[in-house]
């Protein structure tokens, strides 16, 4: 197969190629390749997207998401690669799960499922999980995500045994006893609305937290959809002495401020808080010097009995997976803060780096992972049309630019858009 007249998103820059794809790999990539092909006129191609921060909910919950329904959002979202994280029912945290995951997303056959073990057994945070029987499962890193580790100790623990076994420990920092019940950012709109708040010490404690531990024992940690201008000082600080940390956010957070939750939409009510104009700000700048690493989802699928309730008894989270690569690339490329080869590294290359995935980066011999894009196609959020089972999106009626017309994945089209 031949992808020709294609602007393809490099490490260096943008260029006008033809891709050959054989095998699953990437075979030639050069300008006017011999041979008849698919034109690609128009289309720009990234190496497809990588998201190692979803939540599945299978097993356990398919009512809000199945392995399935998640891969079909996923390809049609641009991603070759989801990271599915362990609070499911039951949880990751032994082969068996793992195990069932990897060979119903072989089944689905649509994108690559890489499972996510929980750190504790249960996710009680009593006692490490099953790490090494898990590890030759198929799971990428360990996380508790939902909630932070308490103990101080098992976290070390954690993070010494994981680097045994090559994995890292991805962090949901919460300090729930500072949290108390909070369920949007502590601010002046929580004030106005009467709906309890935040703080950021609850996430930017246990953030520093986490870095202290990697300092101490020279072991790499990862923090996960970071949100606050503090908590991206306390990394970039780190990052400077030589701590192996790397971290994440997600779009919500550098597109919305804690204003959307004047109108009690339950759909903006996410882990961590959507927070102020100041954060906003430091999440993009954060973005634009490498202290931050990747853009994430988050993806957080619910059922709409699930939203359809009072603000404080909605549960958290964004169906994300259709709608993060428009969002990044309107707000931060059309809005001149990224190019276009540092929205692919933060989307594809780095979270391959850091979870050590094949992928990532459009070469010879690569994988032939790829994700084609009409960057001037303007398009307006429809839940309706999510291929997700969660509609549970605060982007609803939003206008954007950059639709994604197919995903490769191994060199086979998972998905194409059906023409009107």
């Amino acid at each position: 197969m031949i992808f020709k007249n294609a602007d393809v998103v490099l490490a260096g820059g943008v260029e006008r190629l033809d891709i050959r794809v054989e095998g699953g790999k990437i075979a030639e990539l050069a300008p006017k390749l011999k041979g008849e092909g698919v034109d690609c006129t128009g289309l720009t191609v990234f190496p497809a997207f990588i998201d190692m921060h979803v939540h599945l909910r299978e097993p356990g919950f398919e009512k809000k998401e199945d392995i399935e329904s998640g891969s079909r959002a996923a390809v049609r979202g641009g991603f070759s690669q989801i990271c599915c994280m362990p609070n499911t029912k039951p949880v990751i945290d032994n082969k068996v799960v793992v195990t069932y995951i990897k060979a119903r997303a072989k089944e689905v056959g649509l994108c690559k499922v890489q499972p996510i073990g929980a750190i504790t057994a249960g996710q009680e945070g009593k006692n490490l999980s099953s790490i090494g029987a898990m590890k030759a499962a198929g799971i990428v890193a360990l996380s508790e995500d939902g909630k932070s580790v308490v103990s101080t100790g098992l976290m070390a623990n954690a993070m010494m045994y994981a680097a045994d076994f090559g994995l890292k420990c991805l962090c949901h920092c919460e300090d729930s006893s500072l949290v108390d019940g909070g369920v949007v950012n502590e601010g002046y709109y929580s004030t106005l609305t009467g709906l309890k708040g935040s703080i950021r010490a609850a996430e930017d404690i246990i953030i520093a937290r986490e870095i202290c531990l990697a300092e101490s024992l020279s072991l790499p940690v990862h923090i996960c959809h970071v949100s606050t201008y503090s908590g991206v000082q306390l990394i970039r600080e780190a990052k400077a002495r030589g701590v192996q940390v790397t971290a994440e956010t997600c779009p919500h957070y550098f597109t919305l401020t804690d204003e959307v939750i004047a109108n009690f939409d339950t759909n903006t009510k996410v882990n961590p808080p959507i927070r102020e104009e100041r954060d906003r700000l430091a999440i993009i700048e954060g973005l634009k010097d490498g202290t931050l690493d990747c853009i994430v989802t988050d993806h957080a699928p619910h059922h709409e009995d699930d939203k359809n309730v009072e603000y404080n008894l909605a549960a958290f989270g964004i169906s994300g997976l259709e709608t993060s690569f428009a969002l990044s690339y309107t707000q931060l490329v059309k809005g001149g803060e990224l190019t276009l080869p540092a929205l692919a590294r933060a989307m594809s290359k780095n979270p391959a780096d850091i979870l050590g995935l094949e992928g990532g980066e459009i070469a010879v011999g690569k994988v032939a992972d790829l994700t084609f894009v009409d960057l001037n196609e303007q398009w307006t959020v429809d839940p309706k049309q999510f291929a997700s089972k969660g509609k549970n999106t605060p982007f609803a009626g939003r206008a954007v630019y950059g639709r994604v017309k197919r995903t490769v994945v191994d060199g086979e089209v998972k998905y194409e858009e059906k023409r009107k």
